[in-house]
């Protein structure tokens, strides 16, 4: 791969005071579907646990179809392990009231930071949404009633390449603006492989005057077939250079890890040297492929994770 780094802010305007920190990791997870699935996400949860992560958060799916999963999820991790679990939660098909009392239910249990997204219809990713009239209509909504509720940590999401149901890039900042107005304290990036086009876009968040934290989003890639189906409905652009290294692999699974493990530590390398010192991954409740990531980005299990400040 050849980078050819953008006209830029610079890694100190990126990044602030994160700028030259050990690397800080965080997870994401999703609920099981069943047994089989639960010991496979535990088994993964307690691989990447040692690794002290800042937080790990567990996914909610659409139309809220994984609301008690996910609650006990997080409420496990709560109680049965060192992890700081963050929750995710959306606003499609549900009414406010309904919605209050998930945040209350996740406040009661002890989680203290919840990822507030829009979500997507039920059985539609990336479908087209139409709000209820008596729910909260978007994420910044959402943001706003959170934390009307209790003093929560509350990420929100960002796309990298616009929204597929967007505008602009304009647009996208100016959203996320205003969920920096109600409340919203760090942003997590949708996953993306063009480094060059997502520093532009950082570099243009932070002039619009944007300063919390913003996490890139890291998905080793180890079926691109699988990321193809994923990447189309989200607006995700796989480039040609990605396609081409798994050309050929698809009966030879160990050789596909080497190079998911690879690319994504080129990224993550290549994000560090531009000031960005705080990684999210997408686990797909697997921790072989991110915990090989996080051992050659200097993630080690008896690591303290610094407080997360970055870009």
């Amino acid at each position: 791969m050849t980078f050819v780094p953008p006209n830029a802010l610079g890694p100190v305007a990126r990044a602030g005071a994160g700028v030259g920190k050990r690397p800080s990791v965080s997870f994401e997870f999703s609920p099981p579907k069943g047994p089989k699935s639960e010991a496979s996400l535990w088994e993964a949860i307690r691989r990447l646990e040692p690794l002290n992560p800042s937080f790990v958060s567990v996914t909610y799916g659409a139309g809220g179809s994984t609301r008690d999963r996910t609650h006990r999820t997080v409420v496990r991790m709560l109680t049965e392990t060192t992890l700081k679990p963050a929750a995710h939660l959306t606003c499609v098909e549900a009414s406010r009231d309904e919605v209050d009392e998930v945040i209350r239910d996740y406040w009661a249990a002890g989680i203290r930071h919840i990822v507030a997204l829009r979500g997507d219809p039920p059985g539609s990713l990336g479908g087209a949404y139409t709000p209820r009239s008596d729910g909260y209509q978007n994420a910044t909504e959402l943001t706003a009633g959170i934390k009307a509720i209790a003093p929560f940590d509350v990420s929100v999401g960002l796309y990298p390449q616009i929204h597929p149901e967007s505008p602009s890039v304009d647009h996208d900042i100016d959203v996320l603006k205003a969920k920096v107005d109600a409340g919203a304290t760090r942003a997590i990036t949708n996953f993306f492989f063009d480094i060059d086009g997502y520093l532009r876009f950082i570099d243009k968040v932070r002039k619009a005057g944007v300063t919390i934290p913003i996490l890139p989003g890291i998905m080793p890639v180890s079926s691109v077939e699988g990321l193809s189906n994923m990447s189309q409905r989200i607006g995700v652009t796989i480039p040609d250079w990605l396609s081409n290294l798994f050309d050929g692999l698809d009966q030879d699974p160990e050789t596909r890890k080497l190079v998911a493990a690879s690319v994504a530590t080129e990224m993550c390398a290549r994000l560090a040297e531009e000031g960005f010192s705080d990684f999210h991954f997408y686990t797909l409740n697997r921790a072989d492929l991110v915990y090989a990531i996080c051992r050659v980005l200097g993630v080690r299990e008896a690591d303290p994770q610094p407080t997360t400040e970055a870009a």
